[in-house]
Order: structure tokens, then C-alpha cells, then sequence
């Protein structure tokens, strides 16, 4: 199987090999547009044209030597090349129905989501210690290297470590249940330790310049909200907590839209100590309140069961009913619950 890997390999770094489907901003210079400003478009982070086309006026103003009128040249060619008007919901089911989703490696965790996890949305992952929220992500960082007919996606994994809970090991392990060679599975994983909130968003950045640049498929933030919570402490800076972690999520929201990857993030949980909390058997919810939980279109809630089993729960979902399915951690990834 591991010839099947070619196609993902770490040197295919082309547009045509790497299936991108993104516009280069580049290519404005054949519109008129100065290569000098538009690398100062690329050094601010707008690495495409569907860049241009999500950014407001003002986040393009911003951008040092970008005046309000060539802001506005920009967003009139970008809508141009940009479909962002309305369309037939039959158009949208057609696309809906050639979605990609990437298997977890559970049967009873991929019929509960699905078929897996989606492709061009955020799906979370919230839970305590030790509930499996890492050990999903190891696997999926796998998976998502196998061909479509596979459960893959054919793509790259990025990944930004927040906590230092990335294991190699993991990587090398699952890629040998499935046949895979690990050495070409670890060059096809980016990782990156981040280490504050403003360096977690400027990582973001940087995965838009890379994934123009190649066929990512996934990209993981392990966990996504547990800097902000550690860089804004107490009341008093909530509001500007939830402010940093709204752009953050944002970010998120236009890689999944521009490169079609399937976003995975993980998430802590707080106590709740509301006056109703204890007449609930799990008064735990994920922390980062309304802002996680609007841009979030999957939310995942992950319990421990009985002894490595686990039980995943579905919170949120535009389409997918609410349900349970129970999966086990072992050695070499993730597989159905064991019975005990």
C-alpha cells in the first residue's frame, strides 16, 4: 500500500500533482496588479484570491502600501473570479454529495458521524483527560494520507500543538495497522509546538501559505482554546479573550472554506457551578462559550466508559441526529469499543 502514498508524497509541491483547487494571488498580475503589493498580500497572510475575495476592506487596508482604492480594485477582480453569490440548493447538494470524509478508524464512531469526519467544516472535540480527544487526532492524521475508496483523503496533515500531546510513536503505529510506510506518513504531517495565543493565530497564518502551496487534507489544533484561557485570566479580560479566540476560530473557518480540509479541533471542559449543575449527571461543558460554539459545525463530546473503551456523544450538527457510539483506545489508534 505504500505506493499508494505517491501522490501525497512530502516533494509533490506543484498545483496539478497536488489537486489544489485554490487561485494563486499571483495570478492578479495579469489583471493589472503590481507583483510588489501583491507580495505584501502574501507576507500579510492572503496567499489566494478566495483570501481576497473573505477579507473585509479594512482587514485589506491593514496591509502596509494597500490604499482604500487598490483595496477595493482588489475585492471587484476577487469577486469576479470568486463565485460568492447565491446558487440553486440542488447545485449545493450536488457538491454536498461529493463531499470527502475521513474515517476515524472505528466502524461504530464513522456510522454515528456519518461516514467520518466532514471535509471543509470544524468538527470539536471536547472532553476531559484521558477521554481519546488526542488519540482521534493521531489517527485521523493517519487516515486522511489513504485514498478516497480507503476513507482517506488523499491529503497532507497539519498540525499545531498546543499542549505537547503530539507522539510520533502514534503516527508510526497506526500508519503499520494499515499497511502505510510510516517514514513517508511522518513527512506527510506538519507540526508545529505553539506556545501563546498570538503565536497559535500567526501559525494559522502560516498554514494558508502552506496549503497554497500543497495538498493539505486536515488540520488539527490540539487544543484549540487552552492558551487563550491560560494568556486571559479572570473577568476582567474576558471580553478581549473572546475577541482573540473569535478571530482565531474565524481563521479556521476561511481555511476550511478556501482548501476544502476538514479542521479538527480539540477543547477543554470547565465545571459548571450554575445553581442547575447539580441536577446534571455531567455538569462539564466545553469552555470558549458562544464563539467556539457558533463557528464549530460538529461538536463531539468524549466520556470515559468502561475500561479503555470511550463514548462519544453528539452535540451539535447541522445534519447528523443525536446518538452515541462507543470506540476504544489501543496501541495502534482507534477501533470499536471491546467488550468487558
Amino acid at each position: 500500500m505504500s505506493a499508494q502514498m505517491a501522490h501525497v508524497d512530502a516533494d509533490v509541491e506543484n498545483e496539478e500533482n497536488a489537486g489544489l483547487a485554490c487561485q494563486s494571488i499571483m495570478s492578479l498580475e495579469q489583471r493589472g496588479f503590481v507583483k510588489g503589493d501583491l507580495n505584501k498580500l502574501k507576507e500579510a497572510g492572503y496567499h489566494t484570491i478566495e483570501a481576497i475575495a473573505f477579507a473585509t476592506r479594512k482587514e485589506l487596508i491593514a496591509v502596509k502600501g494597500i490604499s482604500e482604492q487598490k483595496a477595493e480594485r482588489l475585492q471587484t477582480e476577487a469577486y469576479k473570479l470568486c463565485p460568492m453569490g447565491f446558487t440553486t440548493a440542488s447545485e449545493m447538494h450536488a457538491r454536498r454529495a461529493d463531499m470527502v470524509q475521513i474515517r476515524t478508524g472505528s466502524q461504530a464512531l464513522d456510522q454515528l458521524l456519518g461516514g467520518g469526519i466532514e471535509t471543509g467544516s470544524i468538527t470539536e472535540l471536547f472532553g476531559e483527560y484521558r477521554t481519546g480527544k488526542s488519540q482521534i487526532c493521531h489517527s485521523l492524521a493517519v487516515i486522511c494520507q489513504l485514498p478516497i475508496d480507503m476513507g482517506g483523503a488523499e491529503g497532507k496533515c497539519m498540525w499545531i500543538d498546543t499542549e505537547n500531546t503530539f507522539r510520533p510513536e502514534r503516527i508510526v503505529a497506526a500508519a503499520q495497522r494499515f499497511g502505510m510506510d510510516p517514514s513517508s506518513v511522518l513527512e506527510n504531517v506538519a507540526i508545529a509546538r505553539c506556545y501563546n495565543s498570538e503565536h497559535q493565530f500567526h501559525l494559522s497564518v502560516a498554514a494558508a501559505a502552506m496549503m497554497s502551496e500543497s495538498r493539505y487534507a486536515l488540520l488539527i489544533v490540539d487544543s484549540a482554546t487552552g492558551l487563550f484561557r491560560a494568556d486571559y485570566n479572570g473577568r476582567g479580560e474576558l471580553a478581549n479573550r473572546q475577541m482573540a479566540l473569535g478571530r482565531f476560530m474565524r481563521q479556521l473557518m476561511k481555511l476550511a472554506d478556501q482548501f476544502g480540509i476538514a479542521v479538527v479541533i480539540t477543547n477543554q471542559v470547565v465545571s459548571q457551578v450554575d445553581g442547575g449543575a447539580m441536577f446534571q449527571a455531567d455538569a462539564k461543558k466545553p469552555i470558549g462559550g458562544h464563539i467556539v460554539a457558533h463557528a464549530s459545525t460538529t461538536r463531539l463530546g468524549l466520556r470515559k466508559g468502561k475500561g479503555e473503551n470511550r463514548v462519544c456523544k453528539v452535540h451539535q450538527s447541522p445534519c447528523l441526529a443525536e446518538g452515541e457510539a462507543t470506540f476504544s483506545i489501543t496501541t495502534t489508534g482507534i477501533e470499536d469499543g471491546k467488550d468487558n
